[in-house]
């Protein structure tokens, strides 16, 4: 508790007096661009890893040889893990202009442009452009009708079917799209379909309702797919079955469970704030 108030209040000196963006410590010899306000990058520096559970799951799962995919990638935390102190190649999509600037960054500041790529789009259940919210930090989203006083932008739009149709298949993924998760997966159902992709991390958080979605037919589709969901303790490396997805935070979900397991058993351990994992 005390180390956490500590973190707090160095950050809090520190961003005032350094009002642009600069290299933050992240995980082992990895670094992330930071500033005052960007909530997700903040939170690793107070916690360590912000989605302690999730992002302890990628580290432990993970290894060089996999591929990683980081949809709705924000300013790359999960692609700087996978493939920073992982090893692991990532494909990272970031929709916002702006926030994929520090995305790109990240991967340039750790010396990972030759396993890590970056991409600049949207991804959705058909190729075409959409407007995105461009204002709202971790929370963009896209903006299926104009709303007064939104900031939006055109953003090119693209299916995973698609891309994966000829790169790797990858062993996990992340989607983070802030309630845009059903119509990836209905861009994706032949990667989902695949057997190499082991398992997910999905955020399922109430944003769904916004494109008229229930998350009950997203956590169903993956469910169809054969996937269970779990939850990990990073620290006792123990996977629990759960009866449905987190509605507060993310969810993963598993298909190959005891690929999963033998991983878990054999991952190397990590330093996060001092303390193993």
């Amino acid at each position: 508790m005390i180390g956490a108030y500590y973190r707090f209040f160095k950050w809090q000196l520190i961003s005032r007096i350094r009002t642009k963006p600069f290299p933050y410590p992240f995980i082992e010899r990895t670094q992330l661009f930071v500033k005052r306000g960007m909530t997700g990058a903040t939170g690793n520096i107070y916690a360590g890893l912000h989605e302690f559970f999730d992002m302890g799951f990628l580290l432990h799962v993970l290894r060089d040889e996999d591929m990683f995919a980081d949809v709705g990638a924000n300013i790359g935390s999960y692609t700087i893990l996978a493939s920073g102190v992982v090893g692991a190649k990532s494909v990272a999509f970031e929709p916002v202009p702006s926030t994929y600037n520090f995305l790109q960054k990240n991967i340039e500041i750790n010396n990972l442009h030759k396993i890590a790529k970056a991409y600049n789009v949207g991804v959705g259940n058909e190729k075409g452009i959409l407007k995105f919210t461009k204002d709202s930090d971790t929370t963009n989203h896209i903006v299926l009708e104009d709303a007064d006083n939104t900031s939006t932008i055109n953003v090119e739009i693209i299916t995973l079917d698609d891309f994966f149709l000829n790169n790797q298949i990858p062993s996990l993924m992340k989607v983070d799209v802030e309630g845009f998760e059903k119509s990836v997966f209905d861009g994706g159902k032949n990667l989902l379909a695949n057997p190499q992709l082991k398992a997910l991390i999905v955020e399922l958080n109430g944003c769904c309702h916004r494109y008229g979605v229930d998350e009950k037919d997203i956590h169903q589709i993956l469910i169809n797919n054969h996937f269970k969901t779990y939850h990990y303790s990073p620290l006792e490396r123990e996977l629990v079955e759960t009866d449905t997805y987190n509605t507060e935070e993310n969810t993963i979900y598993i298909r190959d469970i005891e690929w999963v397991k033998n991983r878990i058993s054999s991952s190397k351990k990590f330093k996060i704030l001092g303390k193993s994992i």
